[in-house]
């Protein structure tokens, strides 16, 4: 998963970067609030853990944008010297999820970080997926569409298998790239758009099929359904209203 985290003691920040890493996820770090919220304008992430005492801004006013300008309900956990009842109080009361008390133990940071993901995004810990005519396998990396397997390259399997986990969340071209590809050499930005082009005409995804995959020009790609049966109406009360113009 794609975390973020924030805070201005650059100790703390290396341990929980490392940390997370330790658990196989990839952690981009801020030292700044205003940094962390230029990218959130560009990019998506899985997770924020972020501090609350910032030289630029609050941790509470970064919880409060992020509720009110982000489509998708990121995790959110505070880690924070704060110990007071209120403090808790006001961190969840401003849309926090979760919220501990430093100094960090490791073992509670990966128990608690476990719990948000798990809650968040249930279907990456399911043995199989099924989104309408689209059965995914996991453990044998295999797809079947109206029950027949698809043949998929490694790359192309796992993109799919990504954006059908993110269903309708806005993925950010940053984002789709590290959970496919990896942080290692850059992949070529043309590299992304001919999977998503090929997983488009392999998948059949498109409305009619009940789902949608889009480009949001300078972000990302998204993954959405498509109610089959509005369009359904939509053609018949198109083919209503030329039969009535030709009586």
């Amino acid at each position: 998963m794609r975390i973020a985290a924030l805070d201005d003691d650059l100790s703390q920040l290396e341990l929980i970067r490392h940390t997370m890493s330790g658990i196989q996820h990839e952690c981009h770090v801020y030292s700044e609030g205003k940094a962390l919220l230029r990218d959130l304008r560009q990019q998506s992430f899985d997770l924020l853990i972020l501090d609350w005492t910032l030289p630029d801004i609050s941790g509470p006013a970064i919880v409060k944008w992020v509720r009110e300008e982000l489509a998708s309900r990121i995790p959110i956990l505070f880690v924070t010297n704060r110990r007071a009842e209120a403090d808790l109080v006001a961190g969840l009361s401003a849309g926090a999820d979760d919220f501990m008390v430093k100094p960090i133990s490791v073992a509670e940071l990966e128990a608690r970080v476990h719990a948000l993901l798990r809650r968040a995004y249930p279907s990456h810990h399911d043995v199989e997926l099924e989104f309408g005519p689209y059965h995914f396998f996991p453990q044998a990396r295999t797809l079947h569409v109206n029950g027949e397997p698809v043949d998929l390259k490694h790359r192309e399997y796992e993109l799919a298998l990504f954006l059908f986990q993110n269903l309708g969340r806005l993925l950010s071209r940053e984002h789709l790239r590290e959970a496919v590809w990896g942080r290692g050499p850059e992949e070529p930005s043309r590299s992304l758009d001919t999977h998503i082009s090929r997983l488009r005409t392999k998948l059949s995804l498109r409305p009619s099929n009940g789902f949608l995959l889009s480009a949001v020009y300078g972000l990302g790609y998204r993954l959405e359904t498509v109610e089959v049966a509005s369009l359904s109406t939509f053609g018949q009360d198109a083919d209503a209203a030329e039969a009535g113009s030709s009586e």
